[in-house]
Formats: C-alpha cells, structure tokens, sequence
C-alpha cells in the first residue's frame, strides 16, 4: 500500500441541515408572505453557500423588508449586492443579484408576483415543481426544499 493511501481517512462531506419553514418562524400555508419568505429562503439555501450564511443572509433581506419580489426587482442592482455581500456572499454576490433579479421579474411577469396564483394554477406537485423550475436559478434541489413545505396543500385538494 502506498503511504498516501496507507492510513488516510477520506473526509466525508457533511450533509446540509434540512431547515424547516416554522424554524425560521414561517406558516407557508396561510401567508402569501411566508411563501414568499420560504421562497427566498429556499432560493438562497439552494446554491452552493453554506447554510448559515443563506440563513443569516435571508434575515438581513428580512430586517430590511427585501422580502416582496417587488422589493427585490426593484432595488437598485449595487445595494443588492450590498446585502449579499454583507450576507457573506463572497465572490458570489453579483452572480446571486442578477439571478435573484431575473428570477423575481419572472415571478411578477409570469404569477403577478404570487407563489400562490403558481400553486393554484398547477393540476399537482409535479406540475408545481417543473413551474418552479421554470423560473430563473430554481433547480431540482430548490424546487425540493420550496415543496416540503407545500406538500400539506396538494394533499388537502385531493381531500
């Protein structure tokens, strides 16, 4: 065996904490905001950072009410950057400004702003998560923390 291989422990990654929208005081399912605010929330967990500096960078959009896509779309492009990089977006933060941008104008464009209008309009979960998909920057691993919390509404309509 060679010394490089001999004894060494491969260092395992350690899994992202599966965050939850009542930890950050959140009711999704009877709040348009809250949606929105998981959302955004969801967004930022979903990319490459790690969670506590999504977390703590999604608070700062809170204190500061940059929690409508209005506010987000509409906000000066460097004082958003300003946010995230504050956030501790480091070399991210003009990448995370134009796609959350792109994403909130799609958002109004295409929903009137609503997460719930896109809720209501899908026939299910599936059609959900390829809406969220749809728009700017949601992948499959954003669309999945935005549905764990909306799962309990798709189950009430087949009720």
């Amino acid at each position: 065996m060679s010394q490089y291989t001999q004894g060494s422990k491969r260092r395992q990654k350690k899994p992202k904490p599966i965050h939850t929208a009542e930890e950050f005081g959140l009711d999704v399912l009877s709040s348009e905001d809250d949606l929105f605010r998981w959302f955004l929330l969801a967004y930022l967990l979903g990319k490459p950072i790690q969670s506590t500096v999504a977390a703590n960078t999604w608070k700062l959009f809170i204190e500061r009410k940059v929690d409508t896509p209005w506010a987000i779309a509409d906000m000066p492009y460097r004082t958003l950057v300003g946010i995230l990089h504050e956030g501790k977006y480091t070399r991210y933060q003009e990448v995370a400004s134009r796609s959350l941008q792109t994403c909130m104008g799609q958002l109004i464009r295409d929903y009137e702003g609503s997460l719930m209008i896109m809720i209501e309009s899908s026939y299910d979960e599936d059609e959900f998560s390829k809406r969220l998909q749809k728009l700017y920057g949601v992948g499959p691993k954003t669309a999945e923390i935005i549905m764990r919390e909306t799962e309990e509404y798709f189950a009430r309509r087949v009720e």
